[in-house]
């Protein structure tokens, strides 16, 4: 009976050592390089990052450095988030380092113009899920929530009304998983017709990807549904 007693408390001891390890944030890689169209929510929604971040255990690195992309920093990270990114970015080198780290297992995240960038680069467009082929004004719209059981739209009603600037698409990769899509009844200039996603996630040459057309502008950052829409993409890329 002492032996067994033994045992139980030694089971105890090392369950809480266990319970209580302090576990390693995650890395995230905040990439904001422009060569078109410069938004100026950039800074607002890299602070935002870094707000979530202190919230939820993960680590931010903040770069338009494209050098940084390189095979064996790329490591470190587990996801590279493109915030309002344009144009041709990355040079072929970098291009091939960013393939090889999703390949690797490692996640993609694209915010708003991430699908106004590198349109000469058939694999990134596959990963993106889409590109940008214009916009109207901005203007109120409702969004209509297709997916309530992923973290990024769990929160949020069936019908939701937001402000920001609504892209329209071309290329869309009909591999991906519609979270959102945009009712094009509910305002002026929409391209895509009934199909109109705005959101989405899929998985893509070994690693996750998610996007959403939200995020034009700095009122959108403050805004708690899209926060808390930005973190549980984050979660998803992340594989929690």
């Amino acid at each position: 009976m002492m032996n067994i007693l033994i045992v139980f408390v030694v089971f105890l001891t090392l369950s809480c050592k266990s319970t209580n390890t302090p576990v390693s944030p995650e890395k995230v890689l905040v990439f904001t390089k422009t060569s078109g169209f410069r938004h100026q929510s950039i800074e607002t929604g890299v602070k935002t990052m870094e707000a979530l971040s202190k919230q939820n255990n993960f680590e931010i690195t903040h770069t338009e450095d494209a050098t940084l992309f390189t095979q064996k920093n790329l490591k470190q990270y587990q996801l590279v988030i493109f915030l309002n990114t344009t144009g041709d970015i990355l040079n072929a080198e970098e291009e091939k380092a960013f393939e090889t780290f999703i390949k690797n297992g490692g996640s993609f995240m694209g915010i708003h113009s991430a699908t106004d960038t590198e349109f000469d680069w058939a694999w990134y467009g596959k990963l993106v899920g889409a590109y940008f082929l214009n916009h109207p004004k901005q203007s109120s719209a409702t969004i209509t929530r297709i997916n309530s059981t992923h973290p990024s739209t769990k929160h949020l009603q069936e019908k939701w009304v937001h402000f920001d600037e609504w892209y329209n698409f071309k290329s869309i990769n009909q591999d991906i998983n519609v979270l959102l899509n945009l009712d094009e009844s509910t305002y002026e200039g929409g391209k895509n017709g009934a199909f109109h996603p705005i959101a989405w996630y899929h998985e893509f040459d070994g690693g996750r990807s998610f996007y959403t057309g939200l995020g034009h502008t700095n009122e959108s950052y403050a805004e708690p549904e899209f926060k808390q829409h930005l973190l549980g993409g984050i979660l998803y890329c992340l594989k929690r």
